[in-house]
């Protein structure tokens, strides 16, 4: 069988000493590089970094490896590590292989439809209970202590995503110069510091078919931070689809469909952390702040030709509405 794009089979039979090998490429192009791989027994997971000239530390294989690692005697469901390979003669980059977890990505409506409204809230709260879990337990409990540097975690992304947009800034955002201004003035104080994953969200889940939480994926955002970062952005997301209708971004979670709205499931979280949720419009409103930032960088790229695939003409618009409802979510927080 062919090698697909960026896997060079006889030489990743060669490091395993396996059988022959058959891999498919399952998820690739925005992040890192996700493939389906079988020596016709045996089956997994392989992940490397995109094609090309990469940032590595935008895309750590030991540091992905190393958290899921950490994680798998807690109650996080995460898939099995099974090998890490930091040999650039193999693959041409880094490469990990965890075990292939069986269960449903929901990302799309039509995803979404094949789930009853019973369903929908049953795995709605098993994906908040979850997050609860996982930021519920103890970094150096568990290695990680050395995971990141949470002092001044916000801080430092505030003005890590100001850097980004000036860096992609090629038209005026309406309200975008604002809206960096309240959030640098008003940062939170952290209430815990906690393992973040940094990109939560349902399909970046796998759902068993009892409707559970089967396994998190896409860590390779992680680090050590304020939990409340991760619940912002949840919230985004969860809201997309109903409040921004065909977005480029997610679209399986709408109200129609069962999904509970996030207010419920925030109080699920607050219960079960014991965290004051007091705070999370300044989240809500840094999550959207990041998000325009990421979308219009990846808007930037388009306009230069230089996005590979299909989906991209769409995502600038997104841009001003996340700043519209980011400055929405502060007024409503009373900040000014």
């Amino acid at each position: 069988m062919s090698s697909p794009p960026g896997l060079d089979l006889d030489r990743l039979r060669a490091r395993l000493d396996s059988p022959p090998l058959a891999a498919e490429l399952i998820a690739g192009g925005k992040s890192n590089l996700t493939y389906r791989l079988t020596d016709g027994e045996r089956r997994w997971v392989l992940r490397r970094p995109p094609l090309g000239h990469v940032l590595a530390t935008a895309h750590d294989m030991a540091r992905e490896y190393r958290v899921l690692a950490a994680l798998a005697p807690t109650g996080v469901p995460v898939p099995r590590v099974e090998l890490l390979c930091e040999d650039p003669d193999v693959l041409g980059a880094p490469f990990y292989l965890m075990e292939e977890v069986p269960g449903t990505v929901y990302r799309t409506a039509a995803d979404a439809a094949a789930l009853s409204p019973e369903r929908a809230r049953a795995l709605s709260f098993a994906l908040v209970d979850v997050l609860a879990e996982l930021h519920g337990v103890e970094p150096a409990a568990v290695g990680l202590a050395d995971f990141g540097r949470p002092e001044g975690y916000l801080e430092r992304q505030v003005s890590r995503w100001h850097r980004q947009f000036e860096a992609s800034r090629s038209r005026e955002i309406p309200g975008i110069e604002e809206l960096q201004r309240r959030l640098a003035a008003a940062v939170p104080a952290p209430q815990r510091a906690t393992v973040v994953h940094g990109d939560y969200r349902l399909d970046n889940t796998i759902a068993a078919a009892d409707d559970s939480i089967a396994a998190v994926l896409d860590w390779e955002m992680a680090t050590l931070g304020d939990p409340l970062a991760d619940v912002g952005l949840m919230q985004v997301y969860w809201e997309m689809a109903d409040r921004m209708p065909g977005n480029a971004v997610t679209a399986a979670v709408r109200p129609e469909a069962g999904f509970p709205g996030m207010a419920e499931l925030v109080e699920r979280y607050a219960a079960r952390t014991g965290l004051d949720l007091a705070p999370l419009p300044w989240y809500t409103a840094f999550a959207q702040y990041k998000l325009a930032v990421i979308a219009e960088g990846i808007h930037y790229r388009y306009t230069q030709g230089k996005t590979v695939g299909e989906g991209f003409s769409g995502i600038g618009a997104v841009v001003p509405p996340l700043v519209a409802a980011a400055l929405d979510a502060l007024a409503d927080h009373g900040e000014a």
